[in-house]
């Protein structure tokens, strides 16, 4: 059953068109994500959906009886409520069926009259079932579930609204918002606010929703997790695709190739026609003429492929460190960070090596962006040390964009930090970042989110930087956007720590995740998926009792873990071993080389030091050898 279906639906604001013949539609149980750049016109369209905005032309077809549930930010939240007060009125015709059951309760302890009694007891009984029937015994705890799910702790129930902040608002919108339950759920970037943990939690309750789901989102991790479907808002027009956002780029890089090739031939075949025609009008025969009409006809009558349109501009970064660091990047040690009793991390201890890219993850709060800040030299820590290897360059992208002067204009701003380059550079790079023209005048103050977020990383873009440190880098990016971030950043010839909620992002980069947990930090070497395995399996652990335990079972799992950490950890650095060997045996050929250079040969100053030089590395190579030879043997 269709439960909503958009026809030719156009919008403009003024003179700038939104929508144009937009079509599509909504099936019962469809799970639909609606994607699309910034300013396409995504939100627009849950507006005309849900009537706040008018079409132009066209029509909104919703099925009869469909319930529309739709995310608006701080949507019907009363302030002086308590945030759980504020949940159970959801479930108003509930707690109105408690009463009446009270009430009648006490009508019928109190009664005397056989007649009225039977009477009572028989409306009791049919309250009590409409009640039972309709989750009236599970409606608190199913509340209190998705309030912990989406990150809110019992310590908080009894907070009054007005204390929250923006984002708590949104979540508590969110959670009214899915249980209420409505046919058709509208949601407007919902893991926005979200730590990971929210996020897979929405993600599985998404996916066990028992009615239809129209998402618009920017999250890829999480639309390839619940998406059934892909409905694409591209130049005003709207482009259905079954499957998820991976299936979704997929077939529409299939599909633009197939167009473009249909496109091409038939206007092949138009020129071939258009020359045959001006062919027979110069030979100006009478059967010529006719033959030029007939094909001018056939011509008239051909239904033209639509031109495909162009792909749309994306931002082009490229990160090229302006020296290379040494092997060790940083050291941190017994780090903590305390803001009077409360604590948000303590006796930290790790280290990064050149090339890795890890990722820091870890709840709302648990102080991710303060490590940041205080590697970064913004904040001081409480306690323990940060200490940099050697030449290591590191610059920092601020998630509030505080690094930014807001009474700068765009080109000032870049400039400022790059003064030898010229004018003609500043602009060539800004408008590899989309800035073309009068743009780049603007003022910081006056920018987007998105537009900041360019800013910034054009900026760390031109620091010639080895050590990235990043705080939510993908934030306020579309998708085009995140894929060229991604792309440089694997390209990237330095050294990543990076904080991120995007878990597509880190999925795509990290080779090394840590994440802040109960005041300490969990080091995992792998990817983000491997990562997530492994929590998974410790958690079957954890959710077993202990009479259900294997004690062997368990301590061969452990050894099986351990062991696979020592090899990928002998792997490493055997990789590390082979590397230097190599590197070592190309400066010892090159120092033969020039040793018999017969230039030299008479110098002796220069034969000792060149001959020192050999005996040094050739003793080190052999130590090196000994050490390959030791890792080997222990695979």
């Amino acid at each position: 059953m269709i439960v909503l279906k958009c026809n030719n639906i156009s919008f403009s604001f003024g003179t700038n068109k939104i929508l144009e013949n937009a079509t599509f539609s909504i099936d019962e149980c469809d799970r639909t994500g609606l994607v699309g750049l910034n300013g396409t016109g995504k939100t627009t369209l849950f507006n005309i959906i849900t009537g706040i905005y008018k079409p132009d032309l066209g029509n909104v077809f919703i099925a009869k009886n469909i319930r529309v549930g739709y995310l608006e930010q701080n949507s019907g939240l009363n302030p002086q409520n308590s945030i759980l007060d504020e949940i159970l009125l959801v479930y108003s015709d509930l707690i109105e069926s408690e009463n009446k059951m009270r009430e009648l309760e006490n009508k019928i302890s109190n009664e005397k009259d056989q007649e009225k009694l039977d009477s009572l007891i028989k409306q009791y009984d049919t309250v009590t079932f409409d009640y039972s029937h309709n989750g009236g015994y599970e409606y608190k705890s199913r509340s209190k579930g998705v309030l912990k799910g989406l990150g809110f702790n019992e310590n908080q129930f009894e907070l009054k609204i007005s204390s929250l902040s923006g984002g708590q608002k949104t979540r508590l919108a969110l959670v009214k918002l899915l249980l209420s339950e409505p046919d058709l759920l509208l949601l407007d970037e919902p893991t926005n606010n979200l730590d990971i943990n929210a996020i897979e939690w929405l993600e599985d309750y998404l996916k066990n929703y028992k009615k239809s789901l129209f998402v618009i989102s920017h999250d890829r991790y999480f639309l390839d997790s619940i998406a059934s479907k892909i409905i694409e808002l591209e130049s005003c027009e709207c482009t259905e695709y079954d499957g998820n956002y991976t299936e979704f780029i997929k077939r529409k890089a299939e599909q633009r190739k197939i167009s473009q090739k249909h496109y091409e031939l038939q206007q092949k075949e138009i020129s071939r026609i258009e020359a045959f025609i001006e062919q027979q009008k110069q030979w100006n025969r009478e059967r010529n003429i006719i033959a030029a009409r007939s094909r001018q006809k056939a011509l008239n009558r051909m239904e033209k492929v639509k031109k495909p349109q162009k792909a749309p501009d994306k931002i082009s970064i490229k990160f090229k460190s302006g020296v290379s660091s040494g092997k060790d990047v940083l050291f941190v040690k017994n780090l903590a960070k305390q803001y009077s009793s409360l604590a948000l991390f303590k006796e930290i201890n790790y280290s990064i090596h050149k090339n890795e890219r890890v990722f820091l993850i870890g709840p709302n709060g648990s102080g991710k962006s303060t490590m940041l800040k205080i590697l970064a030299g913004v904040l001081a820590q409480t306690s323990g040390s940060v200490e940099y290897g050697h030449n290591v360059r590191m610059s920092y992208f601020d998630q509030q964009q505080e690094t930014l002067s807001d009474e700068n204009t765009i080109i000032e701003e870049v400039w400022s930090s790059n003064n030898k380059l010229t004018h003609t550079e500043v602009r060539d790079t800004l408008a590899l970042f989309l800035f073309y023209g009068e743009d780049v005048l603007k003022t910081v103050s006056t920018l987007s989110g998105g537009e900041k977020s360019r800013v910034a990383l054009a900026k760390l873009m031109l620091s010639g930087s080895n050590f990235l440190l990043l705080d939510e880098p993908t934030n306020h990016l579309d998708i085009m956007s995140k894929e060229a971030l991604e792309t440089a950043l694997l390209n990237f010839d330095g050294t990543i720590l990076a904080v991120s909620h995007d878990r597509y992002f880190i999925n795509k980069l990290g080779t090394r995740i840590f994440e802040i947990s109960h005041l300490n930090l969990i080091d995992y070497a792998g990817s983000y998926s491997d990562y997530i395995n492994y929590r998974k399996n410790l958690s079957k652990w954890d959710e077993q009792s202990e009479s259900e335990k294997s004690s062997d079972s368990k301590l061969e799992y452990l050894a099986d873990k351990e062991e696979k950490a020592r090899l990928r950890k002998l792997e490493k650095q055997l990789l590390e071993t082979e590397s230097e060997i190599y590197s070592i045996e190309e400066e010892l050929e090159a120092l033969n080389i020039k040793m018999n250079d017969p230039s030299i040969q008479t110098d002796h100053v220069v034969l000792t030091e060149l001959h020192q030089q050999t005996t040094d590395l050739s003793q080190k190579l052999k130590t090196l050898y000994l050490l390959w030879d030791e890792l080997e043997s222990s695979r």
